[in-house]
């Protein structure tokens, strides 16, 4: 859905020749819920058994069957995705809101503020401690407004309700609870929309705008519209796997998560002792272009901002190990992803020079949980995050007969199948 936009963040494997630490933004804090995952640990327990997150859309949403038709004539021809369970729960009084209030917000405001204060706690800082310090910075993700639809609905059935969708409120009412004073901005990139938000957040952090950042992005699946303007698009499968890499792809399964990661200049976590979960060296952010369609990504964009990230980074490819793709599971997407890659790390291979290179496992976390739209990246950021923390490689599932489009042979990459050890390169002992 967001060919129009490129990005790769989150160099997180070691380079030869490492920027000064006053370069690097640390992550300090992760949090966030995902299908089957109220935390960040428990995706990590997922991901590690190969568990799989996608089932049918529940009753407390709406009747899968009544909005489901196989042809796609009367319905969606799917009634698969992965959901969060309980997203219309609240406290209000804790984050000192009215109760009719909260009602009016789109639970997606609802959802981000909640993870807004537990990455601050899984961080052990305090708001009034960081604020103190100098500005911080909200930066969200979102794109869909399923809760103002679910408004004007009610409205033409005679029930007067406030519910209402504003994007720029989610990342505002983070700043306004906590008291931030950094910029407080939504963004809407579509499919890279959190990440693009993290991007965001790491360049006013370099620039001196703010001392501290919130950075992450959000996504609900509230009405059965979801589905079927995806399913009128031809973007989703028509079954409950999402086969990044895989044989048989035929489109992502939707999904719903909230995610975010508290940042902060390397030089001061260094210096006040943080717990450091990853380091961002370098990132970057471009456009497709004029392509051969709308949605149709640009394997030499792809290459290309990968190549200015790796630069940003002063990152050698040859260090990289593993790469956590987009990997949407469409026949055309997928084989483009991969030769842009290609492209990036050096063109293609023979199969003398593939049996002397260190494989570069690539994965992708839709494969387990869905294509979380604007909260996809800040998945996959994490997934890395706990990668790294156990020095552990996942399986990225459905792939083990690979997209006919795609040659792996002629490539470093191959598409993890296993739990498998790992130490990346130049590992310098991060906990």
């Amino acid at each position: 859905m967001d060919d129009k936009r490129k990005l790769l963040l989150s160099l997180l494997a070691r380079a030869t020749a490492p920027a000064p630490a006053s370069d690097g933004v640390a992550i300090v804090g992760v949090a966030g819920r995902y299908p089957l995952a109220e935390t960040p640990a428990e995706l990590w327990d997922n991901l590690a058994a190969g568990r799989h997150g996608i089932r049918e859309v529940p009753a407390d949403r709406w009747d899968a069957d009544a909005h489901h038709d196989p042809a796609g004539v009367r319905g969606s021809y799917s009634k698969w995705a992965g959901f969060i369970d309980d997203v219309d729960k609240f406290d209000p009084l804790f984050f000192q809101i009215s109760p009719a209030d909260a009602e009016a917000m789109d639970p997606q405001g609802r959802l981000f503020l909640q993870t807004a204060a537990a990455v601050l706690d899984d961080a052990g800082h305090p708001a009034a401690a960081l604020a103190s310090r100098g500005p911080v910075g909200v930066f969200v993700g979102v794109m869909n407004n399923n809760y103002e639809w679910m408004g004007g609905e009610a409205t033409t059935l005679g029930v007067r309700t406030d519910a209402h969708s504003n994007h720029w409120s989610i990342a505002n009412r983070v700043s306004y609870t906590f008291d931030l004073t950094g910029p407080s901005l939504a963004v809407d990139t579509a499919c890279s929309a959190s990440l693009t938000a993290i991007h965001l957040a790491c360049e006013s952090i370099r620039s001196g705008e703010c001392h501290t950042a919130i950075a992450g992005g959000v996504n609900l699946i509230l009405h059965p519209m979801h589905l079927r303007m995806l399913a009128d698009r031809g973007m989703i499968s028509r079954g409950d796997r999402l086969r990044s890499f895989g044989a048989d792809a035929d489109g992502f399964v939707a999904g719903e998560g909230v995610g975010a990661v508290l940042l902060r200049s390397l030089k001061d976590a260094i210096a006040d002792g943080d717990r450091i979960l990853g380091v961002i060296r370098g990132s970057a952010v471009n456009a497709g272009g004029k392509t051969g369609g709308y949605t149709v990504p640009s394997a030499a964009a792809q290459a290309e901002v990968i190549r200015t990230a790796l630069r940003r980074a002063q990152a050698d490819p040859a260090t990289i190990g593993y790469v956590e793709a987009h990997g949407t599971g469409t026949p055309l997407g997928d084989p483009i992803e991969i030769a842009g890659l290609v492209e990036a790390f050096g063109g293609r291979i023979d199969a003398a020079e593939r049996a002397e290179r260190p494989t570069v496992s690539v994965g992708s976390v839709k494969s387990n949980i869905g294509h979380l739209e604007s909260a996809a990246g800040v998945a996959g950021l994490t997934k890395v995050l706990f990668q790294l923390r156990h020095r552990t490689l996942v399986p990225s599932l459905n792939s083990v007969r690979r997209n006919p489009g795609i040659d792996f042979t002629t490539t470093p990459f191959e598409v993890q199948q296993t739990l498998q050890p790992w130490m990346p390169a130049g590992d310098d002992g991060l906990p």
